[in-house]
């Protein structure tokens, strides 16, 4: 029996995907990220100097936080206060990590970008949407550190999307909803850049196991999504040709 998906989409089509940049006033780079009923405002910031182990070598840094907020799930969740939980960890360094391979640092100069993801409403891919909307939103920031002179060149070398997959009932299907995470027997988080090169894949079988075959089917179900969402990102950042420095 083939899954049926609950809002009728094919198994390779991604949830509608939007971008509204500029949705706050303050950071340097703002977008609402929405993935389906998905939302996740993300925010990039600027700050002069680095973390003390790249003091002094003129090469930037860029960090991440990711939080949810309490009413962004069904039941409310308490707020992470003084201890972070582990997937919480886990994710903003995820976050961080896959950013980080789109700059040149050492054109950014000794300052720290700091990109916020903050979850209004989760249904399934916070991660994924993060990362996604994440680099929108570095993209506005650093439109406004050249337009500004703080920088001569664009750092920005890479383009970076994530998007979700998972094996329902033996077959490959892409970004999926909070029914179908919590169903796949596998289920697979997957970063690439523009060249469609993976940056990061967090996977396991939820339940038995997966064979090479149905791994190379994910990967192929992952390229189709992020090739649509990296048309959709540049779509939503002006001047992309020039910010862009990458090949």
């Amino acid at each position: 029996m083939v899954w049926q998906r609950p809002d009728g989409r094919q198994s390779y089509e991604l949830r509608p995907i939007s971008f509204y940049p500029g949705f706050t006033h303050y950071a340097a780079g703002s977008v609402l990220a929405k993935c389906g009923d998905t939302q996740v405002l993300c925010t990039a910031t600027v700050a002069e100097g680095v973390p003390k182990f790249l003091a002094g070598t003129g090469k930037g840094w860029l960090t991440a936080e990711y939080r949810m907020l309490p009413s962004a799930t069904q039941q409310r969740q308490e707020r992470e206060l003084l201890k972070l939980s582990g997937r919480t960890q886990e994710i903003q360094r995820l976050i961080g990590r896959s950013l980080r391979a789109a700059l040149d640092f050492e054109a950014l100069g000794e300052r720290t970008l700091t990109v916020d993801a903050d979850v209004l409403q989760a249904d399934a891919g916070t991660r994924t949407t993060a990362i996604t909307g994440g680099f929108v939103a570095l993209c506005h920031a650093i439109s406004q550190l050249l337009q500004q002179g703080v920088i001569k060149r664009s750092p920005l070398r890479g383009q970076i999307a994530a998007v979700s997959v998972g094996l329902l009932q033996g077959e490959p299907f892409l970004d999926l909803n909070y029914i179908e995470d919590v169903t796949a027997s596998v289920d697979f988080n997957v970063v690439m850049n523009q060249h469609l090169e993976i940056i990061e894949v967090q996977g396991t079988a939820e339940s038995g196991s997966f064979s090479r075959s149905q791994l190379n089917q994910l990967l192929d179900f992952s390229e189709k999504g992020i090739q649509q969402l990296l048309i959709a990102q540049r779509e939503a950042v002006p001047g992309w040709e020039t910010l862009f420095v990458g090949n």
